[in-house]
């Protein structure tokens, strides 16, 4: 028996081509509610960046990819914060090699300087362009959770080395978020599962990303989105349509959720 569901959110709840919740994932996940399953959201943006998908029901928000667990409205119940001293490496080393890095942050996005790869990914998710800001003094004021790294995969690997303490996900070439080691969206998941009683294996997990994966294999059912990338095609249970091809609909029904 499916008793919670667990839903990242670009890509899986919203579209990319329209930034939207379709109206068949409205109507699942309204049915799924009214029959007493527990809904949550799952998703690398922060609990104060959810505005898509704001007026649904949900139960509990696992935020920054596990890194930070939060009440319906927004509070924080669970944090693995970035230590002070791997965040000046990691700045050390955005300038040694060059890299933008962005702050994640309640209070919101905050980099040190514009690029193209930062704005595809604003373009993409279709959200304002970060903050300027100077972010030393930033990471001192507030609490942070996930620093986001505009790398490839080769620099990822040579700064990362230097990271032991910190962990790189990606669901875009351009980018990867980084976080504790430890923090992903099955430690959300498993948080959710002992504050309402509900065991792991009675979940079903949606996602399209590399950051999704740990979750897929963590829930009951893990279920990859058509447009997923191939690692979390490679973690799923089940396949469903795309975002834009009603995928959690089919994929609710096919398992008898709802």
């Amino acid at each position: 028996m499916i008793r919670a569901l667990f839903f990242d959110i670009d890509g899986t709840l919203v579209s990319f081509r329209t930034h939207t919740v379709p109206a068949s994932t409205r109507e699942a996940l309204l049915r799924a509610h009214k029959r007493g399953i527990r809904l949550f959201i799952a998703t690398g943006r922060t609990a104060t960046n959810l505005a898509p998908v704001a007026d649904l029901p949900f139960d509990g928000i696992v935020a920054l990819n596990g890194a930070s667990c939060h009440t319906p409205d927004g509070t924080p119940i669970d944090r693995l914060l970035i230590p002070p001293a791997a965040f000046e490496r990691a700045m050390r080393l955005a300038e040694e090699l060059d890299f933008p890095v962005m702050l994640e942050l309640d209070q919101g996005e905050f980099i040190e300087r514009e690029s193209p790869r930062v704005e595809e990914l604003f373009r993409l998710v279709d959200l304002p362009r970060p903050q300027i800001a100077d972010l030393r003094a930033r990471f001192a004021q507030g609490d942070c959770c996930q620093l986001c790294m505009f790398f490839d995969r080769e620099t990822e690997r040579r700064a990362m080395a230097e990271l032991p303490e910190l962990v790189a996900t990606r669901w875009h070439p351009a980018f990867a978020d980084v976080n504790v080691r430890g923090a992903d969206k099955a430690r959300g998941m498993t948080f959710f599962a002992r504050r309402f009683g509900f065991d792991p294996a009675e979940t079903m997990a949606f996602g399209d990303g590399g950051n999704d994966v740990a979750m897929l294999r963590a829930a009951g059912i893990g279920v990859a989105m058509g447009n997923a990338c191939r690692e979390a095609l490679d973690a799923a249970d089940h396949v469903a349509p795309s975002v834009d091809d009603d995928g959690i609909l089919h994929a609710l029904e096919h398992f008898g959720v709802i």
